[in-house]
């Protein structure tokens, strides 16, 4: 083989290595991501292998050309601060987390390593980033909603269910990111006839405490958040299985979930694998803050008529026209 034909095999060879693992092997070191979340491992698998998948379609193969450092609270606020110190102290390259909570104790663990938050609901109104355009700092990433998001789901929510009056939301009082959304609801509620009700979870026990106490006169639907049922999937089931009581959920893959009537919001899998888009662009040189935060674009409304049928709901065919998704 000549020379001009020997360089022409090895460039088409490099062709064939994607881009991740061609600079992993010229730099001779594994790239390690930390995984911060509070809630418990299993509740988030789907969501983690999304985020594998996206790592996996950019050339980036965990045990091979990465490593995943998992970091899980269990559902424990507490246990944050230090797992985010043990990610720092293992010097990873980027930390991944997933709500307001882990992004904040990400922070004050350092000001320095990458930050990518794989799910917010509002990381401007936290106090997370700066902007979205410009987030600065050592943190960037996705947002859970748009502006009105939550308030066009309880519009939905009241087209299917006209004569509800009162409606409950669980919310967790340590997470600034929830509270914003508390009182965004609390805002529109009056206009449409309903009474709000808000019902605090400052862990398992008393969120049981306080929906045992609720089932005596229960409300006419609960609005669940993706990162509460994370945390209380158990209590929240318990709760419906017993009062019958709706859930309206806030993303699309919950809909299918016991007691689940209707569900407005963001496919959380696709926001985890764009979360592997960041991740790839800061280990090939990005820096965080100039990577402008996303929102979501796309919104799904899915209605669960097997949970309609079993409580004896009619959802009006006009909603019905307009839904997404319709699980029979």
């Amino acid at each position: 083989m000549d020379r001009r034909a020997f360089i022409g095999s090895v460039a088409g060879g490099l062709l064939t290595v994607p881009l991740a693992a061609r600079a992993q092997q010229m730099s001779g070191r594994v790239p390690r991501i930390g995984f911060l979340a509070r809630t418990p491992a299993a509740s988030l698998s789907p969501l983690v292998d999304s985020f594998r998948q996206g790592l996996h379609d950019l050339g980036w193969i965990e045990g091979k050309s990465i490593s995943i450092e998992y970091q899980f609270g269990d559902g424990q606020l507490s246990r944050l601060g230090e797992l985010a110190a043990e990610l720092v102290r293992r010097n990873v390259d980027v930390i991944v987390t997933v709500d307001t909570p882990p992004t904040q104790a990400a922070q004050k663990a350092t000001n320095t390593i990458p930050i990518v938050i794989a799910v917010s609901a509002d990381p401007v109104g936290a106090g997370l980033v700066t902007s979205l355009a410009y987030p600065g700092g050592n943190t960037t990433g996705l947002s859970l909603l748009a502006p009105g998001s939550d308030q066009k789901s309880l519009e939905l929510l009241k087209e299917a269910l006209p004569k509800a009056r009162q409606v409950a939301m669980i919310w967790d009082p340590n997470n600034r990111g929830m509270a914003l959304r508390l009182t965004a609801l609390q805002a529109v509620a009056p206009k449409l006839g309903i009474e709000f009700q808000s019902i605090a979870a400052g862990g398992p026990d008393e969120l049981a405490r306080v929906l045992t106490a609720a089932a005596k006169e229960p409300p006419d639907a609960l609005i669940v958040l993706s990162p509460i049922y994370a945390a209380y999937r158990n209590e929240i089931v318990n709760f419906t299985t017993k009062t019958k009581v709706p859930l309206i959920f806030d993303t699309k893959g919950l809909a299918g979930e016991p007691g689940a009537l209707l569900s407005y919001g963001v496919d959380l899998a696709v926001l985890f694998r764009r979360a592997a888009g960041y991740v790839d662009k800061i280990l090939k040189g990005a820096k965080p803050g100039d990577l402008p935060i996303e929102q979501p674009t796309k919104f799904e409304l899915v209605i669960n008529l097997k949970t309609a049928k079993a409580l004896g709901l009619t959802i009006p065919q006009s909603l019905l026209l307009r839904a997404d998704d319709v699980i029979q």
